[in-house]
């Protein structure tokens, strides 16, 4: 491998105008697409294979025109101090108001008055109306956002306090100023690493580059593939991360060949050949556990995975090819101004040689030499002051809950949060999660109907502790199916509500039993219990899947069984602790006001095997680069402590750079307006953090230095098996070498020949 990407980026830093202009083009033609595609149809959340997914579905088919996955609004009414609703005043401007919503777009299915329907509050200050649309919260078109809005404006005129919820009002999360924010830190350090502005503006020009075509192709085909706006986000986030940091390691591995004296050809080739190599297994490692969320089977998460998987590789390709292709038109200027003074010297030569035994006997020892010769002292206090940090940061996430955001969870300024606060202390925290309940009668036994099955049904979950209030049930026009709303007096997010769904799915059980008649429970809480279970279900699964392949790949790389081993327990602690991090802020509030978290509760339901999933891709990558260069030095004769050495010599300051930028890239994402991003962009940001400093700068050396040379023993039928990558350019050097002896022979044959003429 190492001998094609040398030739690569040879090919790459030659036909760089040819090179060039092949990504420029992409990205014209990307944003041509992004620029003329039509909006996504939809933005369904479908779970196959779970209840409510089945209810929803049983309720399209047996209820025409129902649209159970429509868009919903809810507008609360608030009457001011010593009125209620029932004052004329009051009712006059609710019923003007519920007369605006019918009539204000044609997108409405309809509107449930608030007095037909008695949704008044006991105390009569509170009452809401119930908008049902005929499209989903994607699809609905700004005129009927914008009447929405204008109908509650009417009611405000009139004195009382209107707000509006539901999935009607859901935006594209925008992400704030701290996220260019992110970009700015990135650059800061990249100068600081490089010390040329040229070199530091590589990697973050081709990682732009990479994530314009991928988000912009992302968007070309959201309306083919039904992508939501979230899968463009995650896209940004890990494209920016990994295009930064894989373009950071080749431009640095080309410095450090042209200040060993290579010809700048022959620099990029080599950083191709070598750096390449890592960048390749790096970015399959990310690419393995992105695709690999393909196994949970829920549509979304797929679609997130493949989207950014995409958005890798073209991260990846840019590194290979564009990368050494504008080192070409850089020239000099990548280097640092001390770099270009100094003279020139042949790689090979006598002069060189001497050089290098010079600047190794008078060079100062960088910080990361003098951290592993620390580590190698002290391996053992090393080890157990990171594994007992992390375990004690770990220790929040046994309490971890799981759910899914709803309007409770937006800042607190907005109508969605204002609404669901009107809507709880009126009627109770249940409401603003009701379930549905649809019995399903065709199959019922002779002599009983749908409707006296519903009815036992009403009777029976009426009956249970947490249930608030059970709505008549309603039949079809077929009269083989019904369906009946249930109140919770928790709220949606909290172990009650979900206790009250098994109970109610364990009683109505044993009325299918008894009638034959079988009740579906769906809803929005239905379909988070839904989702939390199958999520958990699926994590193991997915941890054996992606873990088992990245240790074969990493086996492959390394030519180790104990490298892959402790690579793979060392990212489990640090994803943990991670997790503990994210749940102590989110769930139990520590630090809140510092993240701009207005209200904790549940962690999203996705967090943790998403979590799993894209930190182990980026966590991989730090173990690349920095044993990579262990065993290269290994492998040519350095005993296993020089070895550790010598990789923090050459890998640390990189690394760590790396590590900043992309802490910096997802720290960016935190200032989001929407939950479920700043939790994502939080959970990752530590989890670098930790796995960057704690397991690859801390845990790794000192593992490696108790192990000594069984680091790096591989059974010898394992050797046979597995095929040789070259990932350190060994076959590559040699390769090489040869010809440039050949070339030497040449040259003496050619000057020899005159003399015996």
């Amino acid at each position: 491998m190492a001998t094609f990407l040398y030739k690569l980026g040879c090919f790459a830093f030659r036909r760089r105008r040819f090179v060039a202009l092949i990504w420029v083009a992409l990205l014209a033609v990307a944003g041509v697409g992004a620029a003329t595609a039509s909006a996504p149809a939809a933005d369904s959340f479908s779970i196959p294979g779970t209840e409510a997914q089945r209810a929803f579905d049983l309720l399209d088919q047996r209820f025409p025109g129902a649209n159970a996955d429509g868009a919903t609004a809810r507008v609360v009414f608030r009457a001011p101090e010593g009125e209620t609703m029932k004052d004329p005043a009051n009712k006059t401007a609710v019923e003007r108001t519920v007369h605006d919503l019918r009539s204000g777009s044609s997108q409405v299915d309809r509107v449930a008055d608030p007095y037909a329907a008695k949704a008044l509050s006991k105390d009569g200050r509170t009452a809401y109306a119930q908008v049902s649309y005929k499209v989903t919260g994607f699809e609905l078109s700004d005129a009927s956002k914008d009447a929405l809005k204008e109908a509650a404006e009417d009611g405000r005129d009139a004195g009382l306090t209107v707000e509006t919820g539901g999935n009607a009002l859901q935006a594209i999360p925008e992400t704030g100023a701290t996220e260019v924010i992110g970009i700015a830190i990135s650059a800061v350090v990249l100068v600081i690493t490089f010390g040329a502005l040229i070199a530091a503006g590589l990697p973050l020009l081709t990682a732009l580059i990479g994530v314009g075509i991928g988000v912009s192709t992302i968007t070309a085909l959201s309306s083919t593939l039904d992508l939501s706006s979230t899968t463009s986000t995650l896209a940004t986030m890990i494209g920016l991360a990994v295009g930064i940091d894989y373009a950071l390691f080749i431009v640095s591995r080309y410095r450090a060949e042209i200040t060993e004296g290579r010809e700048r050809e022959e620099a990029a080739g080599r950083a191709v050949g070598t750096a390449g190599s890592a960048v390749v297994f790096a970015g399959l490692t990310v690419v393995i556990a992105l695709v690999g969320l393909t196994v949970v089977n829920i549509p979304m998460l797929t679609k997130m995975g493949l989207a950014a998987a995409g958005t890798v590789v073209i991260a990846v390709l840019i590194a290979l090819t564009l990368i050494p292709a504008l080192l070409g038109f850089a020239g000099a200027r990548a280097l640092p101004r001390k770099a270009r003074k100094a003279p020139k010297v042949r790689k090979g030569s006598e002069t060189d040689q001497a050089h290098g035994r010079q600047a190794g006997a008078g060079e100062r020892p960088n910080m990361g030499t003098r951290w592993a010769h620390f580590v190698l002292r002290r391996p053992v206090a090393v080890l157990l002051t990171a594994v007992i940090g992390l375990g004690v940061v770990a220790i929040p996430a046994a309490s971890l809950e799981l759910g899914l955001p709803d309007d409770g969870s937006q800042p607190t300024d907005t109508t969605q949060r204002k609404a669901y606060d009107l809507l709880s202390d009126g009627f109770g925290a249940g409401v603003n999660g009701p379930l549905m309940l649809v019995v399903d009668g065709r199959d019922a036994h002779a002599g009983e109907s749908v409707k006296s099955a519903a009815a036992r049904v009403a009777k029976k979950v009426g009956g249970l502790d947490d249930v608030a209030v059970v709505t008549p049930p309603t039949s079809n026009k077929a009269g083989d199916t019904a369906m009946l709303n249930v109140v919770p007096k928790s709220k949606p997010s909290s172990v009650e509500t979900e206790d009250l769904v098994h109970d109610i799915r364990s009683t109505t059980h044993g009325i299918a039993q008894d009638t034959g008649a079988k009740t579906l429970v769906t809803g929005t809480t239905a379909m988070n219990v839904d989702v939390s279970q199958k999520l958990n279900d699926a994590l193991v699964p997915y941890l054996a899947l992606v873990v088992g392949l990245a240790f074969l790949l990493l086996m492959v790389v390394f030519r180790s069984v104990l490298v892959p081993l402790k690579a793979a327990l060392g990212f489990l602690l640090s994803v943990v602790a991670a997790l503990g991090a994210v749940v102590a802020v989110f769930q139990w509030g520590w630090l809140s006001s510092v993240f701009g978290v207005e209200q904790t509760g549940p962690i999203m339901s996705m967090m943790p095997i998403f979590m799993v999933g894209v930190v182990f891709g980026l966590a991989m990558d730090y173990e690349v680069f920095l044993v990579t260069r262990m065993r290269e030095a290994f492998v040519h004769g350095e005993r296993p402590g020089e070895a550790v050495v010598t990789g923090f010599r050459h890998g640390a300051r990189v690394v760590t750079a790396a590590a900043v930028i992309m802490i910096s890239v997802f720290a960016g994402f935190i200032g989001s307006s929407d939950s479920m991003i700043k939790m994502i962009g939080f959970g990752l940001a530590i989890a670098v953090f930790f796995d960057a400093f704690l397991v690859r700068m801390a845990i790794v050396p000192a593992v490696l230095a108790l192990l000594g040379r069984s680091a790096w023993w591989l059974p010898r039928w394992l050797q046979k098996l597995l095929p040789n990558v070259d990932v350190e350019g060994e076959g590559l050097r040699t390769q090489l070498a040869d010809t440039h002896a050949a070339d030497g022979a040449a040259d003496a044959d050619n000057a020899r020949e005159p003399a015996g003429v």
